[in-house]
């Protein structure tokens, strides 16, 4: 079979990374900080943990016993090595993410837990938004400009296309604000979330769609204050490696009383 197109050019996207500032990864920090908060809820402890993650130093200090490894396509797992495995704000640069949970979930041992966090659908939706019209104003088309990310239906079903149990997926908003979009343009920069997509234009943008951007998304999304809003998404999927000593569903049709008694209401049967 042929090979499905590459979405990510991962000679740019390191490239990205290597300038990104320690200050501006504040979204990875919010992503740590949730998994800490989750983690702390869990009635079991984790002795085996890997994080994948390309800003390590973010994650090192707060999981000291964690092994932290990049996000490259085949990732440096062992097969049943770990008892949780957290894929960390990167999911979205993944030409393959059903293939980035197969490997985590083969990595995992029975009832092990996979983390992810990964940016979801609503993320710079504003950005989007103005770079699009900016560009189909000024040059008539448009080009990739920020990765695709998926909504949390789509993403959730990707935990049991793994293989793996017992799925939960949520969602947390979060929202920044800026001086104007410009100073957001830089901060993206220096988050190291350039546009390193394959399909991208390999030549600056024009200044005149930059310029029509700011106006469009200053004119649309401007604060009270004069600033200007930036959307982060951040989707949260807990899947746990099967065992037999997980909550099983039951058989269809096995059970031993009606869910009209149980809620004490009376069966409305439907017509056919």
């Amino acid at each position: 079979m042929p090979n499905p197109p590459r979405l990510t050019d991962r000679h740019a996207l390191t490239l990205h990374r290597a300038r990104a500032r320690a200050e501006a990864l504040f979204l990875h920090e919010a992503a740590r900080d949730d998994a800490q908060d989750r983690l702390a809820m869990v009635n079991k402890g984790f002795t085996d943990i890997a994080v994948i993650t390309p800003f390590p130093q973010v994650w090192q200090p707060h999981f000291p016993q964690a092994t932290c490894i990049a996000d490259t396509e085949v990732l440096d797992l062992d097969e049943g090595a770990h008892d949780l495995v957290i894929h960390a704000l990167c999911l979205h640069w993944a030409d393959d993410p059903v293939g980035q949970l197969i490997q985590c979930r083969r990595a995992l041992r029975p009832d092990g837990l996979c983390l992810v966090l990964t940016l979801g659908g609503q993320t710079l939706h504003e950005l989007r938004a103005a770079l699009a019209q900016a560009e189909t104003e000024v040059t008539g088309g448009l080009s990739p400009r920020v990765a695709p990310m998926g909504e949390i239906r789509d993403l959730g079903a990707l935990l049991q296309r793994a293989g793996l149990a017992l799925p939960v997926a949520d969602s947390a908003p979060l929202t920044a604000s800026y001086a104007s979009p410009l100073h957001l343009m830089h901060e993206l920069r220096a988050m190291g979330e350039g546009n390193a997509l394959e399909g991208r234009l390999r030549h600056p943008t024009r200044r005149a769609v930059l310029l029509r951007a700011a106006e469009i998304y200053a004119r649309e999304f401007t604060l009270p204050d004069g600033r200007v809003p930036a959307t982060f998404e951040i989707i949260t999927l807990t899947g746990w490696a099967p065992d037999a000593s997980q909550p099983q569903p039951l058989r269809p049709g096995s059970a031993a009383q009606r869910l009209a008694d149980a809620l004490n209401t009376s069966e409305t049967p439907l017509k056919d």
